[in-house]
């Protein structure tokens, strides 16, 4: 298993996480959670930018197209919500 980085502000962030479920549960879209985690993020004083947009490189240089990340919580971990029953290979 690879070590976590950020171990105390992942481990902060998932408890955020796991609160916004306790509270809605399961069956909304990634938007709700998203309105939701914002204000537990607000409440437990997690930093975060939402819906951030960060550069894509290829060979070093810059594509015109973005990436656009649910949530950079404490400017360096990407939060990519999921609304599904399941995940797949790919949402990994």
């Amino acid at each position: 298993m690879a070590e976590i980085l950020y171990k105390e502000e992942s481990y902060k962030i998932i408890g955020a996480c796991i609160e916004v479920h306790k509270k809605l549960g399961s069956g909304f879209l990634e938007s709700v959670y998203a309105e939701a985690l914002e204000l537990e993020f607000k409440k437990v004083n997690i930093p975060y930018d939402r819906e951030k947009k960060l550069p894509v490189f290829y060979d070093d240089q810059p594509q015109k197209k973005y990436f656009e990340a649910d949530f950079v919580c404490f400017g360096a971990i990407i939060i990519e919500l999921k609304a599904t029953k399941f995940l797949t290979e790919a949402d990994h």
